[in-house]
């Protein structure tokens, strides 16, 4: 077959390498110069004028996210090189919280809840007795639930120190609002799936770098496309096959193709799409305008990364867990320096954020003086006001088949994961299966 696909973020990238794997031609279409979607580097510069290169947000990976790990190996990035690989740690400056051992799954979660460092009995023993329930059940539950609705018979530090961070980290979106099934999903794969599924992996080189870049390289390298400033504003159905029209695309003629995989955004792939249900074939016209009001009923959240830097700034660990609060509003902190980046460069996460940027930089600035001791100057705050979909009990998500040889694939359609680097991928991956079944 013959396949477009429109967008080079980290599914549309992912959808183009599975489609060459499997035997089929690719075509990729980007309206921008760079690759990476919302996971993608950025250039900027230190206070002291050195140059840097940073991301579109802090990101972390987890072992559990097998098909990420099985696609970087196929364009060749070692994960071992580029991934600095830790157990399991939600600890807090004052070096209270948990840690996993580097044991088997699952007795690291075992022996990360029994040592855990400023916890009772009771608190311990309120998380161990939650877990077993969770396994019994299979990690499933009514999907009505929100997270706070699941954990409620926690105890309430176990719910601050564990699961709040959990969840807004994998989640985007506070625990009383977010789907308590989506996030039994993760934790099954990250604590009772593969062995190292609950190590943190945390980029040791920009995001550029750790996939889109390599995976671009590769598909041109095995004979696919890939076309930057090429803008698909178009899209025509008719003698069996998908016409693209916009600026950069080239000749028509070699614009026609069996299927098209739409891999940009849930916004711009609902208005895209909603323009073309307008004018679509009458067989499909319902069809498309159905997928795209999905998409456009979707909430999203935004992610807030404040990027702050000091001569001397260093943190005691890699990562370490922040006391959030609507006056310090960052759950996260990330050492760049201890990740190949500039010493004394540091990133803030502030998922599910609110507010503009000059506040949410300054709240982060001064919750890293109190909390850190550090004084720190801003470099560059990036506010992603559509990171991620505000993942809630029951949501339904866009399915993966607009209409018959019209796919989409990205974070926000059906999927088990919520919006993460392995959901991205994951949808690449099923939407070429999709088609070649």
């Amino acid at each position: 077959m013959k396949i477009a696909i429109v967008g080079a973020g980290w599914a549309g990238l992912t959808a183009a390498v599975t489609a060459i794997q499997a035997g089929h031609s690719a075509t990729v279409f980007e309206a921008t110069d760079a690759y990476g979607g919302r996971a993608r580097a950025l250039k900027s510069l230190l206070p002291d004028g050195t140059p840097v290169t940073l991301d579109n947000g802090q990101h972390i990976l987890i072992g559990a996210y097998s098909e990420t790990l099985r696609l970087m190996r196929t364009v060749g990035i070692e994960p071992r090189e580029a991934l600095l690989d830790l157990p399991m740690t939600l600890q807090f400056p004052d070096d209270r919280g948990i840690r996993f051992p580097n044991w088997p799954t699952p007795l690291d979660a075992l022996g990360g809840i029994l040592s855990a460092r400023g916890w009772s009995w009771s608190d311990k023993w309120s998380l161990l007795r939650a877990a077993m329930g969770w396994q019994r059940q299979g990690f499933v539950c009514d999907a009505s639930l929100s997270v706070a609705d699941l954990c409620q018979r926690l105890t309430p530090r176990i719910n601050a120190e564990l699961i709040e961070p959990l969840c807004v980290s994998a989640l985007n979106t506070p625990a009383h609002q977010a789907s308590a099934s989506v996030f039994l999903r993760v934790l099954r794969d990250a604590l009772f799936g593969a062995a190292g599924g609950s190590h943190l992996l945390l980029p040791k080189t920009d995001l550029g770098a750790l996939f889109p870049q390599a995976a671009a390289t590769w598909i041109q390298q095995h004979g696919g496309q890939v076309h930057v400033k090429a803008r698909v504003e178009t899209l025509a159905f008719s003698a069996g096959q998908w016409q693209l029209g916009g600026t950069g695309l080239g000749s028509l003629d070699d614009n026609r193709f069996d299927a098209v995989i739409w891999a940009t955004s849930a916004s711009n792939a609902a208005l895209a799409l909603m323009q073309y249900g307008l004018t679509a074939p009458e067989s499909i016209s319902s069809q498309i305008t159905s997928w795209a009001h999905a998409a456009q009923a979707l909430r999203f959240e935004a992610i807030a990364t404040v990027y702050a830097w000091s001569t001397n700034a260093r943190l005691t660990h890699p990562i370490l867990a922040l006391r959030s609060s609507a006056a310090h509003p960052a759950q996260f902190a990330f050492d760049r320096g201890a990740l190949n980046g500039p010493a004394g460069l540091l990133a803030f996460v502030v998922s599910a954020s609110h507010g503009d940027r000059a506040k949410v930089q300054a709240q982060v600035l001064a919750q890293a003086k109190t909390q850190l001791g550090l004084t720190l100057q801003p470099v560059q705050t990036v506010i992603e006001k559509r990171a991620t979909f505000a993942c809630t009990p029951g949501l339904q998500r866009p399915a993966l088949q607009i209409a018959p040889g019209l796919l989409a694939c990205g974070d926000y359609v059906a999927g088990p994961y919520p919006a993460t680097l392995e959901g991205a991928v994951m949808s690449g991956v099923a939407a070429v299966h999709a088609l070649t079944a």
